[in-house]
């Protein structure tokens, strides 16, 4: 039956130089050098991440952060690029927002709406640079063959994209649909927003003169996977009718896989979740089900994990003991939970991301 549809094309959107942004990364970042603070309980906590890190690296297993929106909106962006330059992190992860408020402060040093304010006026969400740019960057890059967060690092790396005539859209479009009907399908999407826009063939230039700050751009200058995990419809770039959310599918797809491929070689490895309630338990515990079910048909293992959750919340259940009974609250703080379950070796933090994340860094550089 065909419901009734939203018309997208009848939002007004503004420019994102009319909004007021409540974050600015020259004003506020965090250099991975700054002070932190955390309890004796947290420091040795740290200690003890350290030191698995320390040794997955030196047995060349995966480190893997996994982080919410807020560690890019806490402008932690010189911290994580530290990290990955120092090689102490080989995969990092985040959902929707995470890769928005990285491109925002890479487009125009700032990011972060008042909702409150701007829902009232019916204009939360609704910024023409951040909705047009990122969705086109997704669009060519599931075209190209890239993960979500991989196109968006290449368009703020590379400072825009290079957008196909039509002709060669159509073209690949008929000359691929028996032989590789995904990517004549990848070639559609991009067709279908070519002339919805009438975007003119050939280079499409976008500057980031903040590009220093880009934490998806340094990851792919680097070569490290840095994987975007979204649900349809919880973004902003949902609102600008270039959203397409079958380009975002089939990108969404690939970096569930690279994800799963980094998970299957985790044995001996970390996983770090910091701040992400949701997507990092989801994501992870189908990775580690499809990775051990292959690797048990191999004659392998995935059991030597070590995984640690940072997040604000308190707990007040030792997570070493597996979850607690379904009458004490802890048991309800799912993204434990979900991890407990995962086997290896589990710990939670109870600690604000930024005092982490220094700890962590500034620990690790000693070593």
């Amino acid at each position: 039956m065909p419901y009734p549809q939203f018309d997208r094309s009848k939002v007004k959107m503004l420019s994102l130089s009319e909004r007021d942004s409540k974050q600015l990364i020259e004003e506020k970042k965090i250099l991975p050098e700054s002070a932190y603070s955390l309890s004796a309980a947290g420091e040795k906590q740290v200690d003890e991440v350290v030191e698995r890190i320390v040794a997955s690296r030196e047995a060349g297993r995966p480190v893997m952060l996994t982080f919410g929106a807020h560690s890019i909106k806490n402008c932690l962006a010189p911290v994580f690029i530290a990290l990955m330059e120092s090689g102490w992190v080989t995969h990092l992860a985040t959902n929707g927002a995470g890769v928005i408020h990285d491109w925002e402060f890479s487009y125009q040093g700032k990011t972060s709406e008042d909702v409150l304010h701007y829902v009232s006026q019916g204009q939360f969400g609704n910024w023409e640079e951040t909705g047009f740019n990122i969705n086109l960057a997704i669009v060519a890059g599931a075209y190209n063959n890239m993960g979500y967060g991989e196109a968006v690092g290449s368009f703020i790396a590379n400072e825009g994209l290079e957008i196909p005539s039509e002709e060669q859209l159509v073209q690949e479009i008929v000359q691929l649909a028996s032989a590789r009907p995904s990517q004549a399908a990848a070639a559609a999407d991009f067709l279908s927003m070519v002339r919805k826009f009438s975007l003119k063939e050939g280079r499409y230039e976008v500057k980031h003169p903040y590009k220093e700050y880009g934490v998806q751009s340094r990851a792919y200058e680097l070569g490290i996977p840095f994987t975007s995990h979204p649900m349809i419809g919880h973004d902003i770039i949902y609102n600008h009718s270039m959203n397409s959310c079958a380009a975002i599918g089939r990108a969404a797809e690939r970096d569930f896989l690279t994800f799963a491929e980094s998970v299957s070689r985790l044995d001996g490895g970390v996983y770090m979740s910091v701040g992400s309630a949701v997507m990092s338990p989801m994501v992870f515990e189908k990775s580690v089900s499809i990775a051990r079910n292959v690797l048990i048909q191999q004659g392998q293992s995935l059991e030597e994990h070590y995984m640690i959750v940072v997040d604000l919340q308190e707990s007040h259940w030792d997570w070493r003991q597996g979850e607690p009974p379904e009458d004490n609250p802890d048991y309800y703080l799912r993204y434990n939970k979900s991890f407990s379950r995962m086997g290896g070796e589990m710990r939670y933090l109870s600690a604000d991301n930024r005092d982490f994340l220094l700890a962590l860094y500034q620990k690790l550089q000693k070593k």
